[in-house]
């Protein structure tokens, strides 16, 4: 993997960092948990007479104490003779979160509830990825006195555990803090612990912090924006939020980590006015004062109101929330900052077009955006014009995020993006300069790709994914229907100087060959659909084209962001009305709950694609393939195809789901009611198809937009000409 950071050992970041590294991030077990009740990152077990509190073996988490605002877990437990008790917190991993400051010390926050004697404290130590165990040492030792009712911070050098020689890479393979029985009193005692994290060594010079600036706030039907203006971030461990409903008293509510400078407050209920203010926090954990004081009231919405509501929070992820020097998307958030995503970048492009039609920036603004953004595509790293999943946004050169092989050529990734250039090369029609310019330079992305090239051979009757500069066709992945990338064979057909045969959309895309067929039934793992139609019926529903029962959700959602379905019709199937099939058989699938998931049902619906526990994951809906995780963009981004069933699973997961999955871009990206886990990232795949198919429901406005494009227009002429 290619890396773009700057590895600083030992002390903090200082703001004169260079430009051109990525922020290292620390290494955090557990600061607050998105959900009440069990702590999903944890596991508890004991042996009796001893006794550990707990709920299906996870610790248990405190809203009442804590630290950081606004929760901590909780430690209670029983230590008696021929017993024991063990809990671990696990480390919680983020996408892209994969370079970390140099630790020095475990630290974290400790508040004892009643009198005991220092004892009876647990003793601590850290589990490997591996099940293989540190030293583990005695709590009291590094407690000067046990004081009740306090918050203390417990700072436990590296060294003392056995494991003082972690870097950056071998950090990762500390899983687990783990607090186990120590001396027996068979007595219940109580603890609180909060911001469980390492830390790099304290010292050096620190660069004092600045109260933060409130620049504004906006109340909607059930949350309160703030944004805040903070320096020396780099020194910042975190922005602490407080709130008052009476203008005096302020209590703190919740943190927000320094790169991002936002916060969202669901109250949970509208005629409700809110005061804040904030505090920023170094890692010497020294507060500065508070911010001044701003204001705002929730307020009921229309259903019109609502969706624009809903359509600007998820678009400000590519607007606020961009690579700061491309002006494109980021994978996700919080996670690299300086790493872009082709096609989350693709898709951003088209809700940055609809926040423009709706007003939630000027044109100009927009123009702005879009100058940055094409002047970024002309001199990023290409590949016979077909540029790589990741790039630098600041060099423009290619990531191997998924590893050595994926260092090249990504097509699919280079169709998302594509799709958006055309549509707002459409959109920028005036005739002034910078538009003019923005429409020339989509030009040129969109004529220098050699879509052809990706055939690997004269006679291939396929597409490939992939093309390695040094190691050429090694990923040897054929583009074969059904799935999410019918956009690609169309683009290449569609290309006014690299095209393929129009007849490579039913000898590759929609192919019936035993390669083809082998292919599907690989990976939906039945015979339903491997000769691409389908023909079978599923919960009552018929269905034309698709391998097993349709596949996840965003199968119906990358390809027809800009291609309008209802306008799109081969010798098998209409595609708006395979897709609408495809959603209701989602639908019925949550409804009918086979699974037994908790929350699934009308008002919770739409599996697809998503961040899980552990990992990104393509869930489907069929027993096998799905785990209770539900994405809110599943459902949302299937609203011109199912628009009741989709404004029901809306108003139930900002209604009732709002305090844990909304947040600073919307929804967060997935939640899991049965495991009581919820995301702690927005995802670039996930939240853009939210605003753009909202809007392609109200208006069809980006679907006008992409098919008004004369290449796009031709292209679809050609496949309909083909004799069949």
């Amino acid at each position: 993997m290619r890396l773009f950071f700057c590895v600083l050992s030992g002390l903090l970041l200082f703001p004169v960092f260079l430009k051109a590294c990525e922020p290292l991030f620390d290494y955090v077990f557990f600061d607050n948990s998105l959900m009440k009740g069990r702590y999903y990152y944890s596991k508890t077990d004991y042996q009796s007479p001893s006794w550990l509190k707990n709920a299906q073996q996870k610790l248990l988490v405190n809203e009442e104490e804590f630290y950081s605002p606004g929760n901590s877990l909780e430690l209670q437990y029983v230590s008696a003779e021929n017993g024991d008790w063990c809990a671990e917190v696990q480390y919680r991993p983020v996408r892209g979160n994969d370079h970390f400051k140099k630790p020095a010390v475990l630290s974290f926050q400790l508040k004892i509830d009643g009198c005991f004697s220092s004892l009876v404290l647990p003793k601590i130590g850290l589990r490997y990825k591996d099940s293989s165990l540190t030293n583990f040492v005695s709590l009291e030792n590094y407690i000067p006195h046990v004081e009740s009712g306090k918050w203390q911070n417990i700072s436990i050098p590296l060294i003392d555990l056995g494991c003082s020689d972690i870097d950056s890479n071998r950090i990762k393979d500390l899983a687990a803090v783990v607090f186990r029985q120590n001396q027996s009193d068979n007595q219940t005692h109580l603890l609180y612990v909060d911001d469980i994290e390492f830390l790099p060594v304290r010292g050096g010079y620190f660069f004092p912090l600045k109260i933060p600036e409130l620049k504004g706030i906006k109340a909607f039907e059930r949350h309160i924006d703030l944004w805040w203006e903070a320096e020396n971030i780099e020194n910042i461990k975190y922005i602490r939020i407080y709130r008052s409903f009476d203008g005096q008293t302020f209590v703190p509510i919740g943190i927000q980590r320094p790169r991002i400078d936002r916060f969202t407050d669901f109250i949970g209920e509208t005629g409700k006015k809110a005061f804040y203010r904030i505090s920023a926090v170094d890692y010497a954990l020294k507060e500065t004062s508070l911010s001044s004081v701003l204001s705002a009231e929730t307020r009921k919405m229309t259903d019109d109101v609502f969706l624009d509501m809903i359509e600007e929070a998820h678009f400000r992820y590519y607007w606020d929330g961009a690579e700061r020097y491309s002006g494109l998307a980021r994978e996700n958030i919080p996670g690299r900052s300086v790493m872009i995503a082709a096609g989350a970048s693709g898709f951003g492009i088209m809700a940055n077009l609809v926040a423009i039609e709706r007003g939630f920036i000027t044109r100009e603004e927009g123009v702005e955006r879009f100058l940055k953004i094409t002047s970024f595509l002309e001199n990023a790293e290409k590949y016979h014009g077909a540029v790589s999943h990741f790039m630098n946004g600041r060099t423009g050169k290619t990531i191997s995020f998924f590893g050595p092989k994926d260092n090249g050529g990504d097509l699919v990734e280079t169709a998302f993006l594509t799709q958006g250039l055309l549509a707002a090369h459409q959109f920028f029609d005036r005739n002034s300069f910078e538009e003019k310019t923005i429409r020339e330079r989509i030009d040129t992305f969109w004529r220098n790709i050699e879509w052809d090239w990706y055939k690997q051979t004269e006679d291939s009757p396929f597409l490939y994914w992939h093309w390695s500069p040094d190691q050429g066709w090694i990923i040897n992945h054929p583009l074969i229907g059904w799935n999410e990338t019918m956009i690609v064979y169309l683009l290449a057909i569609m290309s006014p100087t690299h095209p393929i045969e129009p007849e490579m959309y039913y000898t590759g895309w929609a192919s019936q060959s035993k390669r083809a067929q082998e292919y599907r039934k690989n990976w939906g793992k039945t015979e339903d659909g491997s000769l691409y139609v389908n023909g079978k019926t599923y919960y009552g529903l018929p269905l034309k084209v698709g391998v097993s029962n349709g596949g996840p959700l965003f199968f119906i959602h990358y390809s027809y962001l800009g291609l309008n379905p209802h306008d799109f019709t081969d010798k098998y199937t209409n595609y708006f009305e395979n897709n609408k099939t495809i959603a209701q058989i989602n639908y019925r699938y949550c409804v009918e709950n086979h699974g037994k998931y908790v929350g699934y049902g009308e008002n919770c619906w739409g599996i697809t694609a998503s961040d899980f526990a552990w990992g990104y994951q393509a869930n489907e809906p069929v027993i096998s393939r799905d785990n209770g995780t539900i994405a809110p963009t599943g459902a949302l981004a299937s609203f011109p195809y199912t628009p009741s069933q989709s404004m029901q699973a809306l108003r139930n997961y900002y209604d009732h789901y709002g305090h844990f999955l909304w947040g600073e871009y919307g929804f967060r990206d997935a939640f899991n009611l049965t495991e009581n886990w919820c995301s702690t990232i927005f995802m670039g795949l996930n939240q853009a198809p939210i605003t753009v198919m909202i809007e392609n429901y109200r208006s069809g406005f980006v679907w006008d937009l992409f098919m008004s494009h004369p290449d796009v227009q031709r292209g679809i002429r050609e496949i309909n000409n083909i004799e069949h």
